[in-house]
């Protein structure tokens, strides 16, 4: 017995002993046999920006061809044959034959970065605002200016903005799908990551390739916005790229397949569509016969009243001044697998293993990859795909918080109050992506903070992971009053749907908004029929109804009774 009692504590002890082990691997090993989620060290961003793509070819003209009417094949120059060493070389060579297009650059929105709203009298732009993802560019540009359609921006404050040799035209125009761009300075050591292992750039390749733009040249900035793949916007992504008509009928390779520009149309690089200062009602629709319309809303290709003349199609156009277009025709974002970021946490930010910063994954999206849902440098995610928008009623404009704006802390901040009322004819009803965050701000001065995230230097937070000095190292940079001392709040962005556009026959059904439940039950302020429920109004329906009933039948029984009496 005692022999067996032996045998049998030694097994207990072995289970135990492969137990503990099984449950300490799952914890904490760099690569998990066990789950396809993985925890690895050091703090990889952006490695998507120097990987090259597969180039869409998508329609930048809408004559009959559809087909590029461009006079020069860029192949054959002998201007673009080289040497080039760098972008500043290509540029100049460019700017040597497009004599003018240097001085129109300089003055739009990707170059300066700044924009004064001629509405609100706000300055607004990267340049200045602060955001609920990473919060501000300002101060970090040696990483921001990965999307600076430019070269070697490291201060806003110090940068040459006339200077039109720094022009990056290979961003915009390029077609090799091997040119990528790397932050302007180099990061702390734990960031090293994003320069190994790129192959390096064939200038004059990437010269001769220019043409006009394709979706993949505008999305590697504006699809990698805020931090990684349709993290910011919902409704763009690298889905895009190669879309299906079911992911966006205006993009989809097996629809229109489109180019940015064909609604994003401009002159002298300059192009329509701004969500600084959204043309939320567009009343001019298609214009005159002849007229340039420089806008980029539906109304500008479909119309005022697009809907066919049936009984339907006149209710619909009936619709048309006080609902977007976009809030029947767009009714999920984040389609095409690729998810979008939904809730952010600073808080956690800073944990570290064995000394280092690590990522961890947590969510895998529609088309397989995982996305990770904590990072050392930027806290935890949530993430979601296929997402319902929410509703408000939408002028065009914003009121942004910005650095010197002074809120109550007791309540979450609104990073863009977005305007509009159902009392005011210039509002229509928009559909929004609307991001969460809990982030960083002053408690002395109640006002949100600039934060030294990026720099190979003692107080960047992402090497040091010390939001106080990371903080204190932003304001000063920049000479903002901040008390010393810093707490989490909660925060809210507003970002308009406008793409992704779903196939006509998966519009909104009337029933899906004229419901108790239904898609608008948070919009107030106006009678909505189906939604809406008001005893007497709702009595003096069904009496009129029903008189309108009786009266028909009476109408019916007089005439029968005097037919019959005329019979006789």
């Amino acid at each position: 017995m005692q022999a067996q009692a032996g045998f049998f504590r030694v097994n207990v002890t072995f289970i135990l002993a492969f137990i503990l082990f099984f449950a300490f691997k799952v914890a904490w090993a760099d690569t998990d046999a066990f789950s396809v989620y993985k925890i690895k060290p050091g703090i990889d961003e952006y490695t998507l920006s120097g990987k090259p793509i597969q180039r869409d070819r998508p329609v930048t003209s809408l004559d009959e061809s559809r087909s590029s009417k461009s006079t020069t094949d860029h192949s054959k120059l002998k201007e673009l044959e080289g040497p080039f060493d760098s972008g500043p070389e290509v540029t100049k060579a460019c700017l040597g034959c497009h004599n003018k297009a240097g001085d129109q650059f300089i003055h739009n929105k990707h170059w300066t970065w700044s924009y004064t709203n001629p509405v609100t009298g706000q300055k607004l732009g990267k340049s200045v605002l602060i955001n609920n993802f990473c919060t501000n560019a300002r101060g970090n540009e040696g990483m921001c200016a990965q999307c600076h359609a430019g070269y070697g921006l490291t201060d806003v404050k110090t940068y040459d903005f006339s200077n039109q040799q720094n022009i990056d035209c290979l961003v915009c125009h390029e077609s090799t799908g091997g040119y990528y761009k790397l932050p302007p300075t180099t990061g702390n050591k734990a960031c090293s990551v994003m320069f190994e292992g790129k192959d390096p750039i064939n200038w004059i390749d990437a010269a001769k390739s220019v043409g006009l733009s394709s979706r993949s040249n505008c999305g590697s900035c504006h699809f990698y916005g805020g931090g990684g793949d349709n993290v910011k916007h919902g409704d763009l992504s690298s889905a895009l790229i190669h879309a299906t008509r079911e992911v966006d009928v205006h993009m989809g390779e097996d629809g229109e397949n489109f180019s940015c520009v064909i609604c994003h149309v401009g002159q002298g690089h300059e192009w329509a569509g701004s969500r600084y200062n959204m043309m939320a009602k567009d009343e001019n629709g298609t214009g005159k016969p002849g007229s340039a319309r420089t806008t980029a809303t539906c109304e500008s290709c479909h119309g005022n009243q697009p809907h066919a003349l049936t009984l339907t199609g006149i209710k619909l156009n009936g619709h048309t001044d006080r609902v977007a277009c976009e809030s029947c025709h767009i009714p999920a974002y984040a389609k095409g697998g690729v998810a979008t970021k939904m809730d952010w946490d600073w808080r956690t930010a800073g944990r570290t293993k064995n000394g280092a910063g690590y990522n961890e994954e947590g969510y895998t999206q529609g088309n397989g990859e995982h996305r990770h849902t904590y990072k050392s440098i930027k806290g935890n995610f949530k993430y979601d795909e296929n997402v319902q928008p929410i509703y408000r009623w939408f002028n065009g404009q914003s009121i942004y918080t910005t650095i010197d704006t002074h809120f109550d802390p007791s309540k979450p901040v609104e990073i863009n109050s977005v305007e509009g009322a159902a009392n005011d004819p210039e509002s229509r009803i928009w559909p929004f992506k609307r991001m969460h965050t809990v982030q960083p701000y002053d408690k002395g001065n109640n006002t949100l903070v600039y934060m030294h995230l990026w720099g190979n230097d003692n107080d960047s937070f992402w090497g040091n992971y010390d939001f106080g000095r990371a903080i204190k190292a932003g304001m000063a940079k920049d000479n903002v009053p901040y008390s010393g001392e810093f707490g989490f709040i909660d925060t809210y962005s507003y970002w308009p749907i406008n793409h992704m556009v779903a196939p006509k026959e998966e519009a909104l059904a009337c029933g899906e908004c004229h419901a108790k439940n239904g898609r608008m039950s948070e919009l107030k302020g106006f009678y909505m029929p189906g939604r809406d429920a008001n005893v007497w109004l709702d009595r003096i329906g069904i009496s009129a109804v029903l008189a309108t009933l009786l009266g028909v039948l009476a109408h019916g029984a007089i005439r029968i009774v005097l037919s019959v009496r005329r019979n006789r």
